[in-house]
């Protein structure tokens, strides 16, 4: 990647937040860090190890568990250093290349996952005598495969476009991660053509995904309204609603802070906390809570333990 940068380090300047509650914030994203590991590491086991869980929504499960166990990691670790350290917001210039990498690779492989989940409970309630053969393991693996390749390039062209401008300060980022539209408000050329691709390509991603998941919801109530017994659309609502709690806490933030005008650092940093923190934690606490299947896997894991 070529660039005539000059910075060799960043300083992230983490949540604004008054010096006397460094301590409290560390250990309560310490705690949610260690919590949203461990969840989605237990989803993971459990559907590993349970045959009744080897279906295609729960294979796309484990899929966003990975992510978010990930998505997590990327960013948590180092937004907890400045709280502990007074030099612990420096990050290398290369590192912070990384870090955008990963951020927005798994932030939009989560994306297109959450479409074709959203596409797999379309089929599953919508085409239910079709739905074994429509979504085989190859299918399944063919559209996972698509959304981790989707992924990579969408960060690639984000990663690409940011830092191929020159960098020869100031060096200090005002967030807690290395993000796009902070990092350009610190290069040292013309950024306008920069900011509207990435605009433009976030746009395109998130407004494409976020409007075929919501056709694929039309089209499930449409097919729900339909089923005689209440009890069935009761199963079928309940089935859906998991995936929409989900959606709605990582899109709507993800909408707020890249897609509107009028950028403030302060307000983007503590919105981006749902959606780096927040949401990858309320996965494995929605989908075991929620889900009686998932809560009788656990139970037979601590059968076997103990």
């Amino acid at each position: 990647m070529r660039n005539m940068s000059v910075v060799t380090t960043f300083i992230l300047t983490g949540l604004p937040h008054a010096p006397a509650l460094d301590i409290p914030l560390f250990g309560i994203f310490l705690v949610i860090y260690v919590l949203t590991v461990v969840g989605n590491l237990l989803i993971l086991l459990v559907i590993t190890v349970d045959s009744h869980l080897h279906t295609p929504m729960y294979y796309f499960l484990a899929n966003l568990s990975f992510i978010d166990m990930w998505f997590s990691t990327v960013t948590v670790p180092k937004m907890l250093m400045p709280l502990v350290s007074p030099g612990g917001g420096a990050i290398s210039f290369h590192s912070c290349v990384a870090q955008l990498y990963s951020f927005h690779f798994l932030g939009s492989t989560e994306c297109f996952l959450y479409t074709v989940m959203s596409y797999d409970r379309y089929l599953a309630i919508s085409r239910p005598l079709r739905y074994a053969s429509l979504m085989g393991g190859r299918a399944c693996a063919l559209l996972a495969t698509a959304t981790w390749l989707s992924g990579s390039l969408h960060s690639a062209v984000q990663t690409t476009l940011t830092f191929r401008l020159p960098y020869c300060g100031p060096s200090q980022i005002q967030h807690y991660f290395c993000d796009g539209p902070p990092i350009l408000r610190l290069a040292c050329a013309d950024t306008s053509m920069n900011e509207m691709v990435i605009f433009v390509n976030i746009g395109v991603v998130a407004s494409g995904c976020f409007l075929l998941i919501v056709l694929s919801y039309v089209s499930i109530v449409c097919s729900i309204l339909k089923i005689r017994t209440s009890e069935g659309r009761c199963r079928a609502f309940q089935t859906c609603t998991s995936h929409c709690i989900v959606v709605l806490c990582f899109f709507v933030p993800c909408v707020f802070v890249y897609l509107r005008p009028g950028s403030k650092d302060a307000v983007d940093r503590i919105v981006a906390v749902f959606y780096t923190v927040l949401t990858p934690l309320l996965n494995p606490v929605v989908y075991t809570l929620r889900n009686k299947e998932v809560k009788k896997a656990l139970l037979k894991l601590k059968d076997k333990v103990t």
